[in-house]
């Protein structure tokens, strides 16, 4: 088989063509051979080579081409030509692995390679001319939909588990049907493994996971085969999922992972936050997800206008937009849609104003400077809002000498 670079710009582009020629004996490898068969888009090139990282940092800089040591410990470094990155990667075998991390040796057999890897998808390779090479049915499977393991699933799996939530993840993007059993298997019975992996590792995957189209029957094969619980044992809100799935293919939004996370949470202040901890969430996301997790979105519909407009100004348009979506989802079935894009669109084209006062117009009126100053501009400031954010500096003026004489 042989992808076509007629049908695939990216193969030969002139920045790829650079680095492929400086590196000499090079193949593509991974996602971008399996991207490429399936016709979909390729965004990251991965390229092997059957030399030590330091003969290929030697052949690229001989060619001008830009080199950043991004993983050599790891046999991987980066080649940029043009602000085009390519990660280029030595043949390994591994000799040690503890579940997490796996010391390897440098090879020159394209096979050893091939059976280190995770999936047989992603043990496929690709020479400069589009020519594919696979060591393990891996076309055959992604022709098929089959998510398998390169050899022993169990053995594969111990040697990072990490490689549990991968299956799920690929599955969840490329599989078709029912999972592998023999790897589904292997996976719940490796499950306690996941305890060893860092936070930020789990958190990448379950995201990724949670940004495809429909990520539920994926996810609900991993509660019932005991592997989502080791990472979020809750009461999950399954029909609040899914119909926020429902509602990104119905409205051609952009699925948003930490958004479909709240939706699944349950409405647990101390929940979210226990999820952001372990998952190792950075503060912003952390604190995204707790507001989202205090039970009001749904509250939303019946909002009085000048309450909406109230909340769009105090929280910004993005977690008010969240906020609806999140209500939505949360709605009774076939509840009136109206109400939501109407929220929406109020949200879209709203502009937040300026409130013109400052402290130094408040000590300027007369209130010497102190924490009065602070609630008196509050004050007039908590007017100006319910009043529909009023321009007139005249009608301020007399506002503000109210809240400081009354």
């Amino acid at each position: 088989m042989r992808i076509d670079p007629a049908k695939h710009g990216w193969l030969s582009e002139p920045e790829t063509r650079a680095v492929m020629e400086a590196l000499g004996n090079a193949r593509f490898v991974g996602g971008a051979v399996r991207n490429a068969l399936l016709g979909a888009a390729v965004t990251d090139i991965d390229i092997a080579v059957p030399m030590p990282p330091e003969e290929s940092i030697q052949k690229l800089e001989a060619a001008g081409i830009k080199v950043v040591l991004t993983g050599l410990e790891h046999g991987t470094v980066t080649a940029i030509k043009n602000n085009k990155i390519f990660e280029v990667t030595s043949l390994r075998r591994d000799v040690a692995t503890d579940g997490r991390h796996a010391v390897v040796a440098y090879t020159h057999d394209w096979s050893e390679d091939a059976a280190r890897r995770d999936f047989t998808m992603n043990a496929l390779y690709a020479a400069a001319d589009g020519e594919v090479f696979d060591y393990h049915g891996g076309i055959e499977d992604l022709i098929a939909g089959r998510v398998r393991f390169v050899g022993d699933a169990k053995a594969r799996i111990a040697e990072d588990y990490l490689r549990i939530l991968r299956l799920f993840r690929f599955h969840a993007w490329y599989g078709k049907g029912e999972m592998d059993d023999t790897a589904l298997r292997a996976a719940a019975d490796g499950k306690l493994g996941l305890k060893q992996l860092s936070g930020e590792r789990i958190a990448k995957e379950m995201l990724r996971l949670l940004e495809c189209p429909n990520p539920a029957p994926v996810l609900r094969v991993m509660a019932a085969s005991g592997i989502l619980p080791e990472i979020l044992p809750f009461a999950l809100q399954w029909p609040r999922l899914e119909q926020m799935i429902h509602l990104d293919a119905d409205n051609l939004s952009t699925p948003d992972a930490l958004l479909r996370l709240a939706a699944l949470l349950p409405d647990d202040s101390a929940a979210a936050r226990g999820v952001a901890e372990r998952l190792r969430l950075s503060n912003a996301d952390r604190d995204r997800l707790e507001d989202l997790a205090d039970g009001t979105a749904r509250a939303l519909a019946h909002l009085p206008a000048r309450d909406i407009h109230r909340l769009l100004y105090e929280m910004g348009v993005p977690a008010f937009q969240d906020r609806v979506r999140l209500g939505w989802a949360d709605a009774p079935p076939g509840a009136n849609a109206i109400p939501w894009r109407m929220l929406l669109s109020v949200a879209q084209s709203f502009e937040r104003p300026r409130f013109p006062l400052t402290g130094r117009d408040v000590m300027e009126a007369g209130v010497p400077e102190g924490p009065r100053v602070g609630k008196v501009l509050a004050e007039v400031e908590d007017w100006w809002i319910d009043n529909g954010f009023p321009p007139d500096e005249t009608l301020l003026a007399e506002k503000l000498k109210e809240a400081i004489f009354e």
